[in-house]
Order: structure tokens, then C-alpha cells, then sequence
């Protein structure tokens, strides 16, 4: 039964995330925590994991989760089922719609989807970043350190651009968050 379930669940994934991990993430959110797999910490703490590993993060995602859940024929079964679908609808693309992608209707269809991923990106980041800094009521104050690393990355990232005159690797910028997250939260 657990099999179907991950077929299922990250099927649903493969098939209505669109724009990315980040933009799929409310989508997993809501498939992970449906089935019971994971809790919102744990399911922080993976997206944390799987953005400093190598691979895409809705992958080590189904990996990590099928694996915990059902051993390695799980995390088969739930790496297969996210990728299959983009993997499916990639090939229908480049069969069907090769010269459609000039198309100015076309590119104006894509072009009007950006910001809408662009918002899905930015409620995602605002809701890991709120929902870290809510503590319980047995505790007596907010925790605002990932307000404070956030701020930080921020500064680092804009502050690059401006006096540098450069942008930032997202490796770097992965590292130094590590760093962040090391000194903030060891200290």
C-alpha cells in the first residue's frame, strides 16, 4: 500500500509542479503532510538538506522520503514517479511544439507565467521564514534568527551586485547560508 501511496503522491508532484522545486514546494508541502510522511520541521529541515545537496530538490526530496518510508524500492518508486512526468512531458514538447517555441502567442504565454512563479517562489520563502520564527507557547519569545540570516544572505547577495558588480554563484550563496547557519545557531 505504502508503494502506491508514493507512486501516487509524488505523481501528483511530477505532474502539477511548474516553474521548479521552489515553486513546488507549497505542492509537496501539501502531498507530504496529507499522507502523514512528514511534519513541517522535518519537512524544512529536508528542503535545507536538499538544497545543499547535489540534484534537483523535488528529487532528494522523493528519494529521502520514499527511502524513510518504504527502503530502497520506495525511494525508486517516488524518484521515478516525480521525474517520470516532467521527463514525459518534455518529449511530447520537442516532438509537437518544436517550432511553436518562436511563436510570439507562445512566447507571450511564457512570458506571463514568470511572474506568477516568481510570486509562488516569494509566498514559499515568506512562509518557511514566518513558520520558523513562530515558536510554541511554552516558549517565551519569537526566534528571529532566520529573519536575521535571510537578511543577511539578502544584504550579501544585493551588495554583490551593487559594488562589485557581479552576481553571486548560488553556490556561494548556499555556503555562506550554511556559514550563517552554523554561526547563528551554534553560538
Amino acid at each position: 500500500m505504502i508503494y502506491l501511496e508514493l507512486l501516487i503522491g509524488f505523481l501528483t508532484v511530477g505532474l502539477f509542479s511548474f516553474g521548479g522545486a521552489y515553486a513546488a514546494i507549497p505542492l509537496i508541502r501539501d502531498v507530504v503532510l496529507s499522507y502523514g510522511w512528514l511534519d513541517d520541521e522535518a519537512l524544512a529541515n529536508m528542503i535545507a538538506v536538499s538544497e545543499s545537496t547535489p540534484g534537483p530538490i523535488m528529487v532528494n526530496l522523493a528519494t529521502y522520503v520514499g527511502c524513510s518510508k518504504a527502503g530502497i524500492p520506495g525511494g525508486i518508486i517516488a524518484t521515478a514517479a516525480v521525474v517520470l512526468p516532467a521527463f514525459l512531458i518534455i518529449l511530447l514538447i520537442m516532438v509537437l511544439l518544436k517550432n511553436a517555441l518562436g511563436n510570439r502567442y507562445v512566447k507571450a504565454v511564457i512570458g506571463g507565467l514568470k511572474p506568477c512563479i516568481i510570486g509562488i517562489i516569494g509566498a514559499t520563502g515568506f512562509f518557511m521564514i514566518l513558520s520558523s520564527c513562530i515558536t510554541p507557547l511554552t516558549q517565551e519569545s519569537a526566534d528571529f534568527r532566520p529573519v536575521l540570516i535571510t537578511v543577511i544572505l539578502a544584504l550579501f547577495y544585493y551588495g554583490s551586485r551593487k559594488f562589485l558588480k557581479n552576481k553571486v554563484s548560488p553556490i556561494m550563496l548556499i555556503v555562506t547560508s550554511a556559514v550563517l547557519g552554523v554561526a547563528v545557531y551554534g553560538i
